[in-house]
C-alpha cells in the first residue's frame, strides 16, 4: 500500500474502490493500522500549524480551485490534469506534514526517557557519554534530545554520576525545588522523600535552592531537607553513599546509627539499636558480603550484644 493512496483517503479524494482497498488493507494487519494512524497524526499536526497561518494557503487554494474549474473545461486533457492536481496536493501535504512534524518536535513540551532500577543496581550510559549507576529503588529520567539539552529529573533514589565534559552544554539535574549543575565531574545524589544529600568526588558541583546557590568541591557534601532555608556545605567524613557502586562500606569514626541505617538500606534488614549504643563510633571498611559476618565484627569491635526476634535484630551494650 502506497502512502500516496493513504493520503488521498485522508484528503477524502479517493474513490469508493480505493476506500474499499484501503479498508481491506487496514484490516489485514495491526501494523497497517499503526502506520495509517501515524500518517494521520502527522497530517493533523500539520493541519494545526497550517491553520495558524491560513492567509497564503487560502489564497493559493482559491487560485487552485479556479484553476481546477478551468481544467474541467479542457476536454481530452482533463483527466491527465486532474491526476496532476492530486499529485500536487499530495506533494503539498507531504511538505506541510514534514514541516509540521519537525516543528512539533521542536516546540512541543520536552519529552523524557525514564530509567528505573527496582531490585538490582543498574548502570547506564547516556547519549552524551556520561555514565550513571542507579541504586535499587531509583527512578530518573533524561531529556529526549540529550546531547543538546543535558537535563535530567531525579524522582527518587541514589545515583552516582560520572559526567562527560561539555562546556557548551551544562549537565543539569532537577530534584523538586533543587537544581544541580555541572560541566564534567563525578558525584552522588541521594534523594529520599524530602531529604537530599549530594557528595562530590571530583570537580565542582553547583547547587541551587530558590535564590540561594553554593559550589561544592571534591570531598564536600550538602544535606537538604524540607526545612532548609540556606545552603550550608560540610566535609564528607565517610563514603557510605558509594556502597552500592564500590561494594564497600567505609567510614572513619562512623556513628553506629549511621552504619546501621546503611546496612538496613543495603540488605533490606531490620537492625535496631539500644539508645545507649547509638552514638558509638567505628572506623572500618566492610566488603559487602554476608550481613551476619559484618554484624559479628561490629559486635566484637564495640563489645555489643546481638539478639534476634523474628526478622528484627537488636544491638545493645553487653555491660
Amino acid at each position: 500500500m502506497t502512502d500516496e493512496l493513504l493520503i488521498k483517503v485522508l484528503l477524502k479524494e479517493s474513490t469508493i474502490e480505493e476506500n474499499e482497498k484501503v479498508e481491506k488493507w487496514l484490516n489485514a494487519a495491526e501494523a497497517n493500522k499503526k502506520h495509517f494512524t501515524q500518517l494521520e497524526t502527522i497530517w493533523q499536526v500539520s493541519n494545526t500549524l497550517k491553520n495558524e497561518n491560513k492567509r497564503d494557503e487560502e489564497q493559493a487554494w482559491t487560485s487552485f480551485k479556479a484553476r481546477r474549474a478551468d481544467l474541467k473545461q479542457e476536454g481530452d486533457n482533463s483527466k491527465r490534469l486532474i491526476t496532476s492536481k492530486v499529485w500536487l496536493r499530495i506533494a503539498a501535504v507531504l511538505f506541510i506534514a514534514v514541516g509540521g512534524w519537525i516543528a512539533y518536535n521542536l516546540y512541543s513540551p520536552e519529552s523524557y526517557t525514564e530509567l528505573t532500577a527496582t531490585y538490582q543496581v543498574r548502570t547506564e550510559a547516556l547519549p552524551d557519554g556520561s555514565a550513571l549507576t542507579l541504586n535499587k529503588n531509583t527512578k530518573i529520567s533524561y531529556a529526549a534530545n540529550f546531547k543538546n539539552n543535558r537535563k535530567l529529573k531525579l524522582e527518587r533514589g541514589d545515583v552516582f554520576f560520572d559526567v562527560a565534559k561539555d562546556k557548551t552544554h551544562p549537565f543539569v539535574i532537577d530534584i523538586e525545588k533543587i537544581s544541580v549543575e555541572v560541566v564534567g565531574t563525578s558525584f552522588n545524589i541521594k534523594h529520599i522523600k524530602k531529604d537530599t544529600e549530594i557528595n562530590v568526588e571530583t570537580g565542582i558541583v553547583k547547587v541551587r535552592l530558590g535564590n540561594d546557590e553554593i559550589k561544592l568541591y571534591k570531598g564536600e557534601k550538602i544535606h537538604i531537607d524540607g526545612n532548609t532555608q540556606k545552603l550550608v556545605k560540610e566535609q564528607s567524613t565517610d563514603q557510605l553513599y558509594n556502597y552500592y557502586r564500590t561494594r564497600l562500606i567505609q567510614g572513619n569514626n562512623l556513628p553506629l546509627w549511621k552504619l546501621v541505617n546503611t546496612l538496613n538500606e543495603a540488605y533490606g534488614s531490620k537492625i535496631k539499636l539500644d539508645d545507649k549504643v547509638r552514638d558509638l563510633t567505628i572506623t572500618t571498611t566492610f566488603k559487602m558480603g554476608s550481613l551476619n559476618d559484618i554484624l559479628i565484627v561490629t559486635c566484637e569491635t564495640l563489645n555489643l550484644n546481638l539478639t534476634r526476634n523474628g526478622n528484627i535484630i537488636l544491638l545493645s551494650d553487653k555491660k
